[in-house]
């Protein structure tokens, strides 16, 4: 056989094989022409043109030019802006999807509620090409453990079983539907989730913004902070989960020991998709500034070099300026806002006053003098009476809260004093008195002594009075009235 027939013969059984596999499948062969890495790393490239829309701030820090077709910075403890670009864009999220599907297993469920594995959640996946735990159908272990799987080892049959372990077996529609209301109580206006792992689905999308929103309340769980900072984590074995070998591995380079390794690093979730790329959410902290930055559609390893200038530009560029300790506007001196009361001997006390942990974020070059503020009372914290709300160049940079000013007081109750020799007195044996209490009662007891004295008086002065009057006409002797008969009025 020659060469050219046998390549004429393998052309033919290709042609076949397409023509059955499209009829057996009922669908009709669609042929493209793949993208190349260049081409990814060419369009990459062009998008660092992207216009980043923090920049237009009056006096902000220029942000670095990035190769992702969306990313944030924002400051989680005040929700401060630092950079952004593109966050409102729908992009595919990926397996960062993750991050609400184990924030809403935190909220809802106890950490030693046992996880069945069904065959549903064992066949949901492609065992050869997504991330997965390893583990057998009817095997069973915690949901704390479940969730160092979701998050370490970012397997996605972990997520389809935490989704039926709440909603039921096979139910994870309800489940997508718990993920869409818990990310509209959390502020969430561009998102609309199917999966509970981020395996693509084109109707599965969010935003940069969003995933921000997303990752402040996932951070502010210090377990789920744990599991997004652990590098390695193996299941144990147990009656309900026999295998000895299940160890899964964290995929971020930011982690300690790795490529980029970040100082500071809170925690850190890798995503990727062929349609979305390479996606990244993580959390740093640095002198009680915490950065949530986001990552979308970008090529490796630039997901993890993005999300290191994000932070460089955060940490060098931004400082946290206390209120309390230079807002001059709303300090009790001023007595232009705050009302103030006496107490009983005359020195004033504060009604209210302002929150001296809350911060605002601003430029190294800025001072807090060349801010604005409003007073709101209808965008508040619980506990707060109002808010202020600080601005620079118009640009929002944190708030205050101002919230009724806690006077601790100690009580003093009369008893008997017993000296201990042997011991200190420890704070519990010691007995307080309210000063201000006993003085009051005592001028309560006064003025109802001096009550009971003034009637008993004016009796005693009327009944005198008509005893001499009765001796005077029964003696029947008038004679003019002298200067020593006169009371000091000048009557009887």
């Amino acid at each position: 056989m020659t060469i050219k027939k046998l390549s004429r013969r393998l052309t033919n059984l290709i042609i076949s094989s397409a023509l059955i596999f499209a009829i057996l499948g009922g669908n009709v062969l669609s042929v493209y022409a793949e993208k190349s890495e260049g081409d990814y790393l060419a369009e990459a490239e062009a998008r660092k043109e992207l216009p980043i829309q923090s920049d237009e701030y009056v006096n902000w820090p220029a942000g670095p030019k990035l190769g992702c077709e969306a990313a944030m910075l924002v400051e989680a403890n005040t929700g401060v802006v630092l950079y952004e670009k593109n966050i409102h864009e729908k992009l595919y999220p990926a397996s960062v999807t993750k991050m609400l599907t184990a924030l809403i297993a935190m909220e809802e469920c106890d950490m030693d509620e046992m996880v069945k594995y069904s065959q549903a959640a064992i066949d949901s996946i492609d065992w050869r090409t997504d991330a997965n735990l390893g583990i057998s159908p009817g095997n069973e272990i915690t949901m704390e453990q479940s969730l160092y799987g979701l998050l370490v080892g970012s397997a996605n049959e972990v997520a389809y079983a935490i989704a039926e372990h709440i909603c039921g077996e096979g139910n994870t529609q309800a489940f997508a539907e718990k993920m869409n209301k818990k990310a509209e109580e959390l502020g969430c206006t561009d998102s609309h989730f199917v999966t509970p792992n981020g395996i693509h689905d084109e109707n599965h999308y969010t935003s940069a913004a969003d995933l921000a929103k997303i990752a402040e309340a996932f951070y502010s769980y210090e377990l789920l902070a744990k599991m997004a900072s652990t590098v390695k984590y193996q299941v144990p074995q147990t009656e309900t989960q026999p295998r000895d070998d299940m160890i899964v591995y964290a995929k971020s380079k930011l982690h300690p020991g790795k490529e980029y390794a970040y100082d500071g690093l809170v925690g850190t979730k890798t995503g990727y998709t062929e349609y979305a790329r390479q996606t990244l959410v993580s959390c740093a902290e640095r002198n009680g500034i915490r950065l949530i930055a986001v990552v979308l559609k970008e090529e490796s390893p630039c997901q993890f070099t993005d999300t290191v200038e994000l932070f460089d530009y955060g940490f060098n560029n931004f400082k946290k300026v206390l209120v309390a300790e230079n807002d001059t506007k709303y300090v009790i001196q001023s007595l232009n806002f705050f009302s103030t009361s006496s107490d009983f001997f005359g020195s004033s006390k504060p009604i209210l006053q302002m929150n001296s942990s809350d911060y605002i974020i601003l430029p190294t070059t800025a001072t807090f003098d060349e801010t604005t503020s409003e007073l709101n009372y209808s965008e508040r914290d619980k506990g707060d009476i109002a808010k202020v709300i600080y601005y620079y160049n118009e640009k929002y940079v944190g708030s205050a809260g101002i919230e009724p000013a806690v006077t601790q007081v100690k009580n003093f109750d009369f008893g008997p004093l017993e000296i201990e020799t042997t011991k200190e007195l420890e704070e519990e044996d010691v007995m307080f008195i309210n000063v201000k209490k006993i003085i009051i009662l005592v001028a309560i007891i006064a003025a109802i002594l001096f009550i009971v004295f003034g009637v008993r008086s004016l009796i005693l002065a009327k009944t005198g009075k008509g005893r001499r009057r009765r001796r005077r006409s029964s003696t029947k002797s008038y004679r003019t009235p002298n200067t020593r008969d006169l009371d000091w009025r000048g009557f009887k």
